[in-house]
Order: C-alpha cells, then structure tokens, then sequence
C-alpha cells in the first residue's frame, strides 16, 4: 500500500464544480458560425474535439439556451475557426452574449454553402452537421469535414483560467 496523498475535501458534484474543474483545463479556442434566418450567428467554443479520421468528423457542444443555438439546430452546414492568440478581442466578442459578432471590426466572408468564414484565423472548415445529439442543458453537434484550410499564420488561442492566453513554449 502507497502512502495517501493529499487530495483535499472533495465535493458533490454540481455545475460550480464542474466549471471550477475545467477552469484548469487549458483548451483551444474556437469560433463556430452558421447562416440563420436573420444573418449569420457565431459563438466562442472551447469543446472543439476531433472524433474521426475516416470521415474527418469533429465535435462541439452549445448550450441551448445559446442565442446561435436556433440556427445551429435547423442548418446544414457550420464553419468552424481555429484562433491565434492575436485573436482575444474576436474570442471575447463571439463569447459575449449580445454583442455585434459579425459588425466591425470583424472581418469575414461568406463561404462555401453560404456559411460565414472568419478573416486571419489559424485554421477554418467548412463542415457538414450529421448528428445534434441531447447532452443534459446542451446538444453535442457531429460535423462531417468538407473543406478547409490550415495555413493561416501564428500560434494558437488558449482558454485557461476564464482567461484567453496565448501558447508559452
């Protein structure tokens, strides 16, 4: 038998401790977008995950009390856009409820199947949702890759602490 470690006072679980939980998990920040109804909707994500190689298929819950949540239950298709760590301003304005997303200064386009491209990301794809799956208060969203691009310049956005960072080496 090993000597016990400290583990401190553990707790029940609740959403207090599940979010003071993953404040310490560091995670990449990305940015959803779709077209809705009334213009194109967006949101700052942090559950980006891969799921498949074969097809590339990739995975991120919403809440549905989100305010992109009505236009990510009905599309077809979503962009998704990996940040660079000179992106905080854009991460904070996707993540605050009520804000102009898509006013100045953020630059985009619209791209393939009319989804909404961000400007000078790391990374974007276009993809194709197969699955919302109930997840509790969220839904999981399973998206088959259709296109993308890779090459855009810089290091990536990090979510830590409830804070955006960039990547120290």
């Amino acid at each position: 038998m090993t000597a016990a470690s400290d583990l401190g006072t553990p707790q029940l679980a609740s959403p207090d401790l599940l979010r003071s939980v993953f404040r310490r998990h560091a995670a990449g920040v990305a940015v959803i977008t779709a077209r809705g109804d009334a213009g194109p909707v967006g949101f700052t994500a942090t559950s980006l995950a891969s799921v498949s190689a074969e097809p590339p298929m990739l995975s991120f819950g919403i809440s549905l009390g989100a305010s992109s949540w009505p236009a990510i239950a009905t599309t077809d298709h979503i962009g998704v856009h990996i940040l660079g760590d000179h992106q905080q301003e854009l991460a904070a304005t996707f993540a605050k409820s009520g804000a102009d997303r898509f006013g100045a200064p953020t630059a985009w386009r619209e791209g393939p199947e009319g989804v909404p491209v961000l400007d000078d990301v790391l990374a974007w794809l276009v993809c194709r949702i197969v699955a919302r799956v109930p997840a509790g208060d969220h839904r999981i969203v399973l998206a088959e890759v259709a296109l993308g691009d890779p090459t855009g310049p810089g290091r990536p956005l990090l979510y830590h602490q409830g804070r955006f960072n960039g990547l120290r080496d």
